[in-house]
């Protein structure tokens, strides 16, 4: 089992029930494939940096997980036949990046995050 993050830009016209019931088709999607799902976070719509479809702003969506690494291709065919998803990117996580999410999720400030404040 690998670590994994999602980030999925949804189209702005889906209503809030839509958006959260695509958040949770793709949940249990890696649920039903033997991976877990360690933490969504739906960020909402968001101005986007250059229009996609001619639309400038989208719904977006990170959810991190596990799951086993031939998943993936599952996973991309179905974010790929989802016609409410404009764009999506799944990045491997090491255990730099696992460690920095879970204490980001905690609440924990890192050393730059404290120089900052």
């Amino acid at each position: 089992m690998n670590n994994y993050e999602l980030m999925v830009i949804f189209t702005p016209v889906l209503s809030d029930d839509e958006f959260k019931a695509a958040q949770t088709k793709f949940a249990n999607l890696v649920k039903e494939n033997g991976g877990e799902v360690v933490h969504s976070n739906p960020w909402g719509l968001k101005s986007l940096a250059y229009p996609i479809a001619k639309k400038t702003t989208g719904l977006y969506w990170v959810m991190e997980y596990k799951a086993p690494s031939s998943f993936n291709e599952k996973l991309k065919t179905q974010l790929l036949r989802d016609e409410s998803v404009m764009r999506h990117m799944y990045t491997v996580l090491d255990k730099y990046a696992v460690e920095y999410n879970a204490k980001k999720k905690n609440g924990v400030h890192s050393a730059t995050q404290k120089a900052e404040a």
